[in-house]
């Protein structure tokens, strides 16, 4: 029986089927473009290998694809005749996983993995801000997630794609020079793993290495297809660390060209908070925001965040709908938020409405009230920057300057100043 390049068998029917399958993974876990291309051409040298089909079910899901993944599951679960008991186990854990059970499941994955540590794709469900911990709403998720990855580090040893996944984790829990080390490994392993690529950034970023971090994706990014799934991400990266230079040329072009509704290639969670908060940063840098662009997120919210339930969409956008003076949409979002982060989402929600009203010891109030858990939210440390920003703006327009000073100092003392909060 022929292997993935984890050593799992496969029950693929040939050589060239194997091949097509361990590539098609790769550039999965590589975030790189032409995934779905791979996995379709895979579909048609091995058309009953149901990890192929699940496969492209996980990729529709990854790009916010939804109505593409119910056909690529049942092709999935309809080709299980002949294949082994992890592929088997292997596609159903997958097929719920894409068909939003994945918090449910999440114990069955665990325990598929005690037994099949390097079925890399089940894994892979579990690593990253967003995924089945990430965005769990758990409080200590990030210290649960670096446990998640540690217990999985000897079966892979330098493997490119899980050293990355594994300095992500370090960087999250505030291990930055451990981390700084790990994604090293991983870029020497691939020097083209997207996701490598981003967690670089989130290093330096996490480091307050802005130049060097603008340096690294500024040589890195012109050989990445703007097709590839981390394409918008890297370029707000580029924009926040341009904003922090006070470059907002660059800021604005690369915002208009790469990450901007409309502009941007990339899953719509990505777009919403990419642009959600760069506007914010550049606003509260005293950067002229004109209306129209706050309009244009707030109505791509609506369009593709119509139903709260999301709470890293649903807080951004809040945010895009208070600035943009929709009070329907935004109390749609207060009123209705739910899952298991809902008790976050309504109180700063309900901030974002009174900073766009002016009164700011109500929102100071609210916002005080997430701060100790907005882990729950889901979303890097870099991302959730929004909230500490939000923090010290109310403080500011309340008259404790001194405080704010403090907050960012002790909460965020590399990667935030309060130079970027002068525009309060």
């Amino acid at each position: 029986m022929f292997e993935d390049r984890y050593g799992n068998p496969i029950s693929v029917p040939s050589a060239e089927a194997r091949d097509a399958y361990v590539k098609a993974v790769d550039l999965f876990l590589a975030a790189a473009p032409g995934v779905t291309e791979a996995l379709q051409r895979l579909t048609e040298l091995a058309p009953d290998f149901a990890p192929g089909h699940i496969a492209l079910a996980r990729q529709m899901q990854s790009l916010g694809r939804g109505a593409d993944v119910p056909a690529n599951v049942d092709r999935a679960l309809s080709s299980l005749d002949g294949a082994t008991a992890r592929e088997k186990a292997h596609v159903q854990l997958l097929a719920k996983v894409v068909t939003g059970q994945g918090g449910a499941v999440w114990p069955e994955i665990l325990n598929h993995l005690r037994e099949q540590p390097l079925d890399a794709m089940i894994a892979q469900t579990g690593v990253g801000v967003f995924g089945l911990i990430g965005f769990s709403g758990r409080s200590g998720r990030e210290a649960e997630q670096l446990a998640f990855t540690a217990a999985l580090a000897p079966h892979y040893g330098d493997d490119w794609w899980f050293l990355a996944q594994h300095a992500f984790a370090l960087g999250e829990a505030g291990m930055v020079d451990a981390a700084d080390q790990v994604i090293e490994r991983s870029l020497v392993g691939n020097a083209r793993n997207a996701n490598a690529a981003h967690i670089r950034a989130h290093v330096h970023y996490e480091a307050g290495a802005t130049r060097e971090g603008l340096e690294f994706l500024n040589k890195w990014l012109p050989d990445y297809d703007r097709a590839g799934l981390m394409h918008c991400h890297l370029n707000w990266h580029v924009a926040l660390w341009a904003l922090a230079e006070g470059d907002t040329d660059t800021m604005w072009r690369v915002i208009d060209a790469h990450v901007a509704p409309g502009a941007a290639w990339g899953p719509p969670l990505n777009v919403l908070t990419d642009m959600a908060a760069i506007l914010w940063r550049a606003e509260l840098a005293g950067v002229d925001v004109p209306a129209h662009r706050w309009h244009a997120i707030s109505d791509y919210a609506g369009q593709r965040f119509p139903e709260p339930g999301i709470a890293f969409a649903d807080i951004h956008s809040a945010l895009s709908h208070a600035m943009a003076g929709r009070g329907d949409l935004l109390d749609r979002i207060i009123t209705d938020a739910k899952g298991p982060v809902a008790d976050l989402v309504r109180p700063l929600a309900t901030a974002f409405r009174n900073m766009a009203a002016a009164d700011w010891a109500s929102a100071l109030t609210q916002v005080t009230s997430v701060m100790a858990r907005h882990e729950r939210f889901g979303g890097s440390r870099a991302q959730r920057d929004l909230v500490e920003y939000a923090m010290a703006l109310c403080l500011i327009k309340t008259g404790r300057t001194e405080e704010a000073g403090r907050l960012l100092a002790t909460r965020r003392p590399v990667t935030t100043s309060i130079r970027e909060l002068r525009a309060a």
